[in-house]
């Protein structure tokens, strides 16, 4: 276990498109690791592995109810509306109104590649939304309805 260094917005391997995952290998099992450590230790609520420099299709997310783990992901349904404050541990200190869905049903493989099904609303599928935009090359900030603002989190406790 080793905290990765996060890529910042600008960084090439955040526009590129990630590749399967094929198995659960020891060294992806230690990314996986990392990566959990990565985002716990810079108070995310969630980590997609082009993040910390690897192109695999891998993110990890715990809102507060526990790790989530998610392998080759895809969202298979979304639905309903949401608007609010988005950042991310690639662009620190800022944040934009960005629109989500509110519901969404994403399908993934768990560490032992067994396929499952999560559901999540209003921030669970948010952060199901924005993990899986960095698996395709993509930030928030491509979103991001006005401005791009600074976010003072000693403030607040996001």
């Amino acid at each position: 276990m080793a905290l990765r260094t996060i890529r910042i917005q600008g960084d090439e391997i955040l526009e590129k498109k990630c590749r399967e995952v094929t198995e659960v290998t020891p060294k992806i099992a230690t990314l996986i690791e990392d990566m959990l450590d990565t985002m716990y230790e810079a108070c995310g609520v969630g980590l997609a592995a082009p993040q910390v420099g690897i192109l695999k299709r891998i993110v990890v997310i715990d809102i507060g109810d526990g790790p989530i783990v998610m392998i080759n992901p895809r969202i298979i349904s979304a639905d309903g509306e949401q608007t609010g404050s988005e950042g991310c541990l690639s662009l620190p200190g800022k944040a934009g109104q960005v629109t989500r869905p509110n519901h969404v049903i994403a399908r993934a493989f768990d560490e032992e590649m067994n396929e499952f099904e999560i559901e999540g609303t209003e921030l669970l599928a948010r952060a199901i939304c924005h993990e899986l935009d960095h698996l395709d090359g993509h930030m928030y900030t491509e979103l991001v309805e006005g401005d791009i603002y600074d976010v003072n989190y000693d403030e607040e406790d996001e």
